[in-house]
């Protein structure tokens, strides 16, 4: 990411920064320049040195999450292997979520296939392509168990922030840890053809 100084000591990477800590505050689909002007008490053209647009902002936030999510998901798998490994990305996944509400939302950011490929989103791949290795699965089923954890991780975590499991029992974490267990169980058996 370059960064660029301008007025009032702006940055790109403070202007970044800055926005990723107002989705946490307000919600990513709310962040906009103008938003994030007020927040540096400068007119919403001074912004314009550091970012091109709304979709340029948002667009650099979500790469700011996915580098962020991707350090604390490696530091914690480091080491670990099967589902020692799995839960230890399921949990950063969720405890980001649960810190970090606008930055999770915008991992989700559609990003085109260029910016995609040079982002932190590969490493994410290839960390639950790490994972699976301790279940010995060939292609095309990694690339399905690979598919699989995002959706069930992703999931959960979404409709938990959205207060979807608030109001029955049992507790989110025992239901947590038995879906991880039960992913486990389903990775370790063999597909049947």
């Amino acid at each position: 990411m370059t960064v660029t100084r301008g007025r009032a000591g702006l940055s790109t990477e403070r202007v970044v920064r800055a926005g990723a800590e107002l989705a946490d505050e307000i919600g990513f689909d709310r962040v906009t320049p103008t938003e994030l002007a007020r927040r540096f008490d400068v007119k919403t053209a001074s912004l314009y040195a550091h970012i091109k647009n709304l979709q340029d902002l948002r667009t650099r936030i979500a790469l700011h999450a996915l580098e962020e999510l991707a350090d604390l998901a490696s530091a914690a798998m480091a080491g670990r292997a099967g589902k020692d490994a799995l839960a230890a990305f399921a949990d950063v996944c969720r405890d980001y979520a649960r810190q970090h509400p606008g930055r999770y939302a915008a991992t989700q950011l559609r990003l085109d296939s260029a910016t995609a490929a040079g982002s932190a989103a590969p490493k994410h791949s290839q960390m639950l392509r790490a994972i699976l290795r301790g279940y010995d699965l060939a292609e095309p089923d990694q690339t399905h168990a690979v598919r699989l954890l995002g959706s069930v991780i992703h999931g959960y975590v979404s409709l938990e922030a959205a207060g979807g499991f608030s109001h029955s029992a049992p507790d989110t974490q025992e239901t947590w840890s038995w879906l991880l267990h039960r992913l486990d169980a389903l990775l370790k058996s063999r597909p049947t053809p």
